[in-house]
């Protein structure tokens, strides 16, 4: 059997973590962008849990000096920290990641709010 060196050992569990991080983005990314179309189809409680889904990675990030703790974790395995070290992500995207969804976030509640109130 063929052993792995360590810097093999590293890139794959690296992989597994910008996997498991990109995942995750995903996720919550999709549920920034869902909060006004459950909005506009007046499904407010649908909007309402979006947001506080969101809000709970705010709180995470918040704790955790404004960074993701899978950044952390990704870390340990490799020296580079570039934008996007720890993420399948494009470079310009992981760089501002937290100003367009952190925007689209707070738009897609007030736009929520205001068609909760217009109801």
């Amino acid at each position: 059997m063929h052993e792995r060196s360590p810097a093999e050992v590293e890139s794959r569990e690296l992989k597994a973590i910008k996997t498991v991080h990109t995942i995750a983005w995903a996720l919550l990314a999709g549920c920034v962008l869902a909060i006004p179309f459950a909005s506009w189809r007046n499904d407010h409680r649908t909007a309402a849990w979006l947001a506080a889904i969101v809000a709970v990675e705010v709180g995470v990030l918040l704790l955790n000096g404004w960074r993701c703790p899978l950044t952390s974790v990704a870390a340990r395995y490799t020296d580079e920290r570039s934008e996007n070290f720890d993420i399948y992500l494009p470079l310009w995207l992981a760089k501002y990641n937290k100003s367009i969804f952190g925007t689209l976030y707070v738009a897609g509640i007030a736009f929520a709010l205001v068609r909760w109130a217009r109801a």
